[in-house]
């Protein structure tokens, strides 16, 4: 058997500090994890952004973000600029890491004029960090997964 005498993580190099800077910087320009959210949501007053589920209106019912708006990704070039306001920047989600609703609503939103960033992880990940959520039944909350949310406090990221 041959085997590749570079182990497969520096297979290929690391990029350049300036240009992994660059790359890092935009990621962070176009994406906001659940906790960064929900930390947000949860200081109270205006937090400077509006939360946009981007989902079928069976999956918002299911359960959504508390004070999120509505607006499933194929009706946002008919339905955006009556629910959103230009001058506030917009997070999107969808179910979660396996789907790219998300990106989608937030690639037509911004092709409508909107600045906007993408809620990393989803409503799964919201659910899954025990925040609060919203159904058609009323509140509900599960308890954190271990293995997304820190056991005690915050993870420190």
């Amino acid at each position: 058997m041959i085997t590749d005498s570079v182990n497969p993580v520096l297979r290929v190099a690391p990029a350049p500090c300036a240009e992994a800077a660059v790359h890092f910087r935009a990621s962070l320009a176009f994406h906001a994890d659940v906790s960064d959210v929900a930390a947000a949501l949860a200081a109270g007053g205006d937090p400077g952004f509006v939360v946009v589920d981007s989902r079928s209106t069976e999956s918002w019912d299911q359960g959504h973000v508390p004070g999120a708006i509505h607006l499933p990704t194929a009706l946002v070039p008919e339905q955006a600029e009556q629910l959103l306001d230009k001058s506030v920047p917009v997070v999107t989600y969808c179910w979660g890491p396996g789907c790219n609703g998300a990106t989608r609503a937030a690639l037509a939103l911004a092709e409508l004029g909107y600045q906007v960033k993408e809620m990393l992880g989803g409503f799964e990940y919201w659910a899954r960090e025990g925040f609060a959520y919203e159904t058609w039944q009323g509140p509900a909350r599960q308890d954190a997964d271990p293995l997304t949310a820190p056991a005690a406090g915050a993870c420190g990221c």
